[in-house]
């Protein structure tokens, strides 16, 4: 069986040498030593220079960020994304207001933003889709005009750059996952980045039930901490995620030069910075996806319709009109496997498949 995806285990040996230490210090969650040195590797690894929090995933981090902002009414953000993206708005009581996908990058269309603002937006909520770089500056530019936040939704973008800086540089709060599907992993995970001190000082309070002190309480919060055990697991895979990144880059770009001349693949926007964290092919119509799905299940190849529905046909969200591209692209869109172990032997029979 070839898997979709297939996380990234460290040598037992590298995870039980940071285990031990757990148990010695008998200090398994609340801030402590493994949580605080993965909090400094990752900025460092990232060259990244802002505030970076830890916390238990990457959906408490849409929520949290949210919640910090303290934002209101409605928020405009993607149909193609994952549904955590539309679930944190409502779960926080706002509004998701949707905008249109551009086709070759899947991400928010910044031309169609501005018609969508009304007297109740606060916020852009953009999703880096695939770990491709939304149009970041058309977003600043909008949201400056008419005085918005903009949340990224940076799931995918672990180890990506757009012009050279990390993604996570932008907007005032960007926020990833370190989930066990992603191309780095905590087991769980997910991490808040600003470059707002202030901003910073709340998120930690509120990931810590605004805990000051052990008998007083900043403000508002929840429980977002993250334990020992996951940052251990971090700490491990942070190790290797430089060939981790290499690998998928090889197979990223097989799978673009066998596939590219008899499918639409994703159209990326800055290359050089691209993390290939996943590699989509679009058909011309659904029928013809679920014929090739059909055939590569037959043959113990497993893809997945990611992201599958347009969240705009989301049953708890507000009637929407229609969002021609993002409701074609989710119907279209097949993920092929990608992941560390898969070998060479394996990825070149998935191709041969998709080609016949």
């Amino acid at each position: 069986m070839i898997p979709v995806t297939q996380p990234f285990l460290p040598p037992k040996s590298e995870l039980y040498a940071l285990l031990d230490e757990v148990y010695e210090r008998n200090w398994l969650t609340n801030s402590g030593p493994l949580v605080n040195l993965l909090e400094s590797e990752i900025p460092e690894f990232l060259n990244y220079n802002g505030h970076f929090s830890y916390v238990n995933n990457g959906t408490i981090a849409l929520q949290i960020a949210i919640k910090a902002l303290e934002l209101k009414g409605e928020i405009i953000t993607t149909p193609f994304s994952y549904v955590a993206t539309t679930s944190s708005i409502a779960w926080e009581g706002c509004k998701a207001v949707f905008v249109d996908i551009e086709k070759g990058s899947c991400n928010i269309d910044p031309k169609k933003i501005e018609a969508a603002i009304t007297p109740q937006t606060s916020a852009i909520l953009a999703t880096h889709v695939y770990g491709n770089p939304c149009d970041v500056e058309a977003i600043a530019a909008i949201a400056k005009k008419h005085n918005l936040k903009v949340i990224y939704d940076a799931a995918h973008c672990f180890g990506t750059t757009y012009k050279g800086k990390s993604i996570f540089e932008y907007g005032d709060v960007s926020t990833t996952s370190f989930h066990a599907t992603k191309l780095f992993h905590t087991v769980e995970g997910g991490a808040l980045f600003t470059n707002n001190k202030d901003l910073a000082h709340k998120i930690n309070y509120m990931r810590n039930f605004g805990h000051n002190g052990q008998e007083d309480f900043w403000g508002i919060g929840i429980n977002g901490k993250n334990s020992e055990f996951h940052a251990a697991m971090g700490i491990a895979n942070l190790k290797h995620i430089s060939t981790i990144l290499r690998k998928r880059k090889a197979q990223w770009l097989l799978y673009r030069d066998q596939l590219c001349n008899h499918f639409n693949v994703l159209k990326l926007i800055d290359e050089p910075g691209f993390n290939y964290a996943y590699f989509p092919v679009f058909f011309d119509a659904e029928e013809e996806l679920l014929k090739k799905k059909k055939l590569l299940e037959e043959n113990h190849i497993y893809c997945r319709r990611y992201f599958y529905p347009s969240l705009n046909t989301l049953k708890y969200v507000d009637e929407q009109k229609k969002f021609d591209v993002s409701e074609v692209r989710s119907k279209v869109v097949l993920i092929l496997p990608l992941y560390d172990k898969l070998s060479k032997k394996d990825q070149l029979l998935i191709i041969k498949k998709m080609l016949e």
